[in-house]
């Protein structure tokens, strides 16, 4: 039987590869690199960047109180509601304030009448006295041009009377021309009575006149006297229609509605609160920043928001004021060391930021968390 040629030397096979322990390699090489890139990030975060997580979203609690006491009628809102400025909120029961409104309202008609009736008064008056000064000028101006004339007849009169008795004395005259002239000279003597007469009576009527003209002055005090009547109602007006609105409780901005402290039926005080709002357009972050790192903050610094309740949404802001007191200067229980031992703890001083440009609002609401990121520069 034919032998083949012998084979050559053995071929050394290699260990089969493991592949879980591969895979664990590189898991661990991975893992590495990822602490090792999660570690440079927060390196670099830490020696860049300044993270206030102390902050939260807040904006100016406005507490609604009344300025009258009475009786709550009806809350038209509840907490959450939006209402525009304007608005009603409560409205308190006004019965008794709309009824000394009607009251004071009719008498100041009434004085407005009595007024009127005066002013009419006065106007007739002005114009009787008028039109009988005139008449009586006119009289006295008419006696006054007769004067003269009945002067002039009787001194004709006498003249004439004289003659006559000169002819009956020396025989040449009659009885008839004597009593003729006496006659005349009487009448003419009469004429000038009457003119005279005449004149004293329109005088008389004048000074008449006059004295009735003097009742505009009675009126005209009247009428001023009622000017301090109108004005003290029209005080008490104006005071009862300011209570009457202070009853309507009305919505002083456009803002949402946080509380609500009454119910209906119950009975208010003048100064007692009745309802705590906020507009929602105008929210800020306020954040209390370690006074180590109070030297990146200042007025116009820029800062970036983050907002716990709206992850990957990052707000731009300014710091718009850095408080110029720690904050535990205004702690209500001061905590001072007379004893002598001492913890030095690091304070925080209080720092607005106004977000620019305003998100929309109701969309970050008082309260909640937030935190502040600027650079450390």
């Amino acid at each position: 039987m034919d032998v083949g040629q012998a084979s050559g030397p053995a071929r050394i096979l290699a260990p089969p590869r493991n592949p879980a322990r591969r895979l664990r390699l590189l898991g661990l090489a991975g893992l590495l690199t990822a602490v090792l890139a999660a570690g440079g990030w927060f390196t670099h975060r830490f020696l860049t960047l300044l993270v206030v997580d102390d902050a939260r979203v807040a904006a100016d609690m406005i507490t609604v109180s009344s300025r009258v006491p009475g009786w709550v009628a009806e809350v038209k809102v509840i907490a959450g509601d939006g209402l525009a400025a304007g608005g009603l909120l409560v409205q308190i029961d006004d019965r008794d304030q709309a009824l000394a409104l009607r009251e004071i309202e009719a008498r100041l008609a009434s004085l407005g009448a009595r007024r009127a009736e005066l002013e009419a008064r006065l106007e007739m008056v002005d114009r009787q006295t008028a039109s009988l000064q005139a008449v009586s000028r006119a009289k006295l101006d008419v006696a006054r041009a007769a004067l003269p004339a009945a002067e002039a007849e009787r001194v004709f009169a006498e003249a004439e009377f004289g003659r006559a008795m000169q002819l009956m004395t020396s025989g040449s005259g009659t009885r008839q021309r004597h009593d003729q002239a006496r006659s005349l000279l009487d009448g003419a003597r009469q004429r000038v009575l009457g003119a005279v007469a005449e004149i004293q009576t329109a005088e008389a009527q004048i000074i008449a006149a006059e004295a009735a003209r003097a009742e505009l002055t009675v009126l005209r005090r009247q009428v001023d006297a009622l000017e301090p009547l109108e004005r003290e109602l029209a005080a008490q007006r104006d005071r009862a229609a300011l209570d009457l609105r202070d009853r309507s409780i009305l919505m002083p901005f456009d803002g949402v509605v946080d509380r609500v402290f009454i119910d209906p039926g119950e009975y208010v005080a003048a100064g007692q609160r009745v309802l705590m709002l906020h507009d929602p357009a105008r929210v800020r972050v306020e954040g209390n920043v370690k006074e180590t790192e109070i030297r990146f903050l200042r007025p116009g610094t820029k800062v970036e928001v983050v907002v716990d309740a709206l992850p990957g949404q990052r707000f731009a802001g300014v710091v718009e004021r850095v408080g110029s007191a720690a904050t535990s200067e205004f702690a209500l229980l001061p905590s001072p060391n007379p004893s002598g031992n001492f913890t030095k703890i690091t304070q925080r001083l209080p720092v607005r930021v106004a977000l620019q440009p305003p998100p929309a609002p109701g969309l970050l609401r008082p309260g909640m968390m937030v935190e502040i990121e600027a650079a450390r520069d």
